[in-house]
């Protein structure tokens, strides 16, 4: 009899646990990172979901789309966090996600409207480095100096891709000079941020492409103002990272509580201090002391989802030919 009690318990515990829905959210490296966000999301989020969230980083951004491409209807997840607007016209095309009905009080610089993917931050690409050392003030400068810099590839990380938009928006068809310009200030082009701020902080560059609130890590988390970001002329270029569900995930209502979840003020407040961006909705708490000594771009960039689309593999040719050279 004690046998067959244990045996029935040890069932529905088994039971118990198979029973627990799971949420497969595919995104970047530094966002599960020890650091990041995803520690915090996913016990925020499995504390009202009754649920288990499971986040699996892959690469930068870019890769994300490539990855979900390659597996297409058969791929794991559930939901794609981090994409940006360069890479929506291109994730639309491949009737891979589904329409969302999240309704939100975006506090983004532009107006949104778009029924398939949910922004979560917004920010401005800036070229990072130490305050103490003078900063050239537009690309031109840049490329005139010796200042060395790291860079992501646009083929895989969604800063290398912004970083491309950067200098098309800001020069259009002048884009082969800037980057002819810039050629020999790269010294590496790494497959994503994690490598490429690393590398920096090694002292392996003088300026690392990054964001205009990156300092504020090192101001908040570490209480050292030593870090800036370059204030260019031309303006910046403007971010907004996105997430979808999937059309194939076997989860379409956890998913849609997880994009929920994901503009509400339980996730909103976690994004200033560990992905070190501004909310796509300013939580109720308002930003963090320190993000008020950020540059603010007198001037800001940003091409639509479909100019973006169309003028990827054209800047992405120049970019290429130039550093071949």
């Amino acid at each position: 009899m004690k046998h067959l009690i244990f045996a029935a318990g040890i069932f529905g515990a088994t039971t118990a646990i198979a029973d627990v829905p799971e949420l497969t959210v595919y995104t970047y490296d530094s966002f599960v990172s020890d650091w990041g966000p995803g520690p915090q999301v996913k016990e925020a989020f499995e504390a009202t979901c009754g649920c288990t969230l499971k986040l699996v980083g892959i690469e930068d951004g870019a890769a994300l789309l490539a990855r979900v491409r390659l597996e297409g209807t058969n791929t794991d997840a559930d939901v794609v966090l981090g994409l940006d607007t360069n890479l929506i016209t291109v994730a639309k095309g491949t009737g891979l996600f589904a329409p969302h009905a999240i309704v939100a009080d975006y506090t983004l610089p532009i107006d949104w409207a778009d029924d398939t993917f949910v922004p979560y931050d917004w920010g401005y690409f800036a070229f990072v480095h130490n305050a103490d050392t003078p900063a050239p003030t537009n690309f031109k400068a840049l490329a005139d100096s010796d200042t060395k810099i790291v860079i992501q590839d646009p083929r895989s990380s969604t800063p290398g891709l912004g970083l491309l938009m950067w200098v098309k928006a800001a020069y259009g068809d002048e884009a082969p000079m800037i980057w002819e310009g810039l050629s020999d200030n790269i010294i590496t082009v790494t497959k994503g941020w994690s490598e490429a701020y690393g590398l920096f902080l090694e002292g392996e560059a003088d300026m690392v492409l990054s964001y205009t609130t990156s300092p504020a890590y090192h101001l908040i988390a570490e209480e050292d103002a030593s870090k800036a970001a370059a204030a260019f002329d031309e303006g910046h270029y403007m971010q907004v990272e996105v997430a979808a569900k999937l059309a194939s995930t076997d989860q379409p209502d956890l998913a849609d509580q997880f994009l929920a979840f994901m503009v509400s003020d339980a996730f909103q407040t976690i994004i200033p201090t560990t992905n070190w961006m501004y909310p796509a909705v300013t939580p109720a708490s308002g930003l963090p002391d320190g993000f008020d000594t950020l540059i603010t771009p007198e001037k800001s960039l940003l091409l639509s989802a479909d100019e973006a689309s169309a003028l990827r593999d054209k800047a992405l040719d120049e970019w290429l030919n130039a550093l071949s050279r």
